[in-house]
């Protein structure tokens, strides 16, 4: 009998950074059926931004197991377990990967659903990072902006279109913005990558402790995403915490970690550069600024908030503007949906799902757009990073999930990781600033 029918499905989620596991994991949640007695197995993606244990309970997202795996092991436990639906939550080229590795392993055998789309706003890579996932049964859009957009990429270059589905961010909820809060909160929203050098982001910490002391009545929160030495799903090379070391700060001022819908109860005031947390704090009606100081740019992101009527400057907050969004803009982004309706925003990928595993016939090979014969230069590259070949199959050499790795193997594990951050954020910064000399 079909999963849908009995109402029991089992669901695998593949992430590769903490913001991944929470967008695959509360995806996963909404895709099922309320009523569904769901069982939910997380893979944690080895590699520079698998999730800490402190990453992951700040998350606050619950799975019935959760390891950790390379990607040739996960294609050892996806040809032994019989899931109903996978949510690969990876960046594209690592989706493009498995879905190749797949193929591969499940051959013309039953499988899965195959789900996979964007933790937040696509403001860059669009046409790679969309052609990359092409082959999943369901790429998820956000939004009916992103539908469109994904739908014109695919036909434009003759790729299939039809696994596009839109639904919403799966983290959007709360309680509604219902009034000013004792004290007045302004929370600045910080990005791991966005600006990405020390003047940008000093300049923003300044302003945000000038905010602080022009409205000595307020409480003035930096939100952070990380703490030192952990990564995310983006590298942040520069930390506020380190920026922030030394200098005179009033006492309205701090550093805050934590979930984001938490923080987000006390908010009266978000801003941010162009993170998902807009998105999240305009969902529930929280006055919300995306700033300009630093220019409405690509290479920023906020440039996708442009029509808004939430960009403004810090001078300007600092007179005291409040934003005012412009209700058509956050329609048509999937956020500040009407009572009752947010659910439903996963109801036709939640339909699509049930008609996939209901086929009788059961589901055909995957088929990616990016094959031998139309990405010879390109393919083989992104398969060779997952120690996979051309064809899909694990190179010989490859780490498998024949044995548990022993503690040994583990400590050097954890230690080359170290290794590998310490690099990413110590050594290769200098090594560009002195290329810079």
């Amino acid at each position: 009998m079909p999963a849908s029918a009995t109402k029991s499905l089992r669901v695998a989620v593949l992430a590769d950074s903490d913001t991944r596991w929470k967008w695959g994991a509360l995806t996963a949640r909404r895709l099922t059926p309320a009523d569904a007695e769901v069982r939910l197995d997380g893979y944690l993606l080895r590699g520079r931004a698998t999730p800490t244990a402190r990453q992951l309970q700040e998350v606050g997202v619950r799975a019935d197991s959760l390891s950790e795996v390379t990607g040739v092991e996960f294609l050892h436990a996806m040809s032994r377990e019989p899931y109903d639906v996978l949510v690969l939550a990876l960046v594209g080229g690592g989706v493009q990967a498995m879905l190749h590795g797949l193929r591969s392993a499940w051959g013309t055998g039953r499988r899965p659903v195959v789900v996979t789309g964007y933790v937040g706003v696509v403001y860059e890579k669009l046409t790679d990072g969309l052609l990359l996932r092409h082959g999943a049964d369901l790429v998820l859009a956000n939004s009916r902006h992103d539908a469109d957009r994904f739908r014109a990429v695919y036909e434009g270059v003759g790729a299939d279109a039809g696994a596009v589905t839109e639904v919403a961010l799966p983290f959007l909820g709360g309680a509604p913005y219902t009034g000013e809060h004792e004290p007045y909160t302004v929370v600045f929203a910080a990005q791991p990558s966005v600006p990405d050098n020390r003047r940008d982001r000093t300049y923003l910490l300044d302003r945000l402790i000038r905010h602080a002391r022009t409205h000595p009545e307020r409480e003035v929160l930096l939100k952070l995403r990380s703490k030192p030495g952990e990564h995310t799903t983006h590298i942040e090379e520069l930390p506020y915490q380190k920026l922030a070391q030394g200098k005179d700060v009033p006492a309205n001022f701090r550093l805050v970690y934590g979930h984001m819908g938490e923080v987000l109860d006390r908010t009266d005031l978000l801003v941010t550069i162009s993170s998902t947390a807009a998105l999240e704090a305009l969902h529930r009606r929280v006055p919300t600024v995306v700033l300009t100081d630093l220019g409405v740019r690509e290479a920023l992101g906020n440039h996708h908030f442009t029509g808004s009527g939430c960009l403004a400057s810090w001078d300007q907050l600092d007179a005291g503007h409040r934003p005012a969004p412009d209700e058509e803009w956050v329609a048509r982004q999937g956020v500040a949906a009407g009572e009752g309706s947010y659910d439903s925003c996963f109801s036709a990928a939640r339909e699509r799902i049930a008609e996939l595993l209901d086929r009788a016939d059961g589901l055909p090979p995957l088929t990616p757009y990016y094959t031998a014969e139309t990405a010879p230069g390109y393919l083989p590259g992104i398969l060779a990073r997952h120690h996979l070949g051309p064809d899909g199959v694990p190179l010989p050499g490859a780490p498998t999930a024949d044995r548990a790795p022993g503690p040994v193997r583990q400590i050097v594990r954890r230690a080359a990781r170290g290794a590998y951050r310490h690099g990413v954020q110590r050594v290769a910064p200098v090594i560009r600033r002195m290329g810079e000399l």
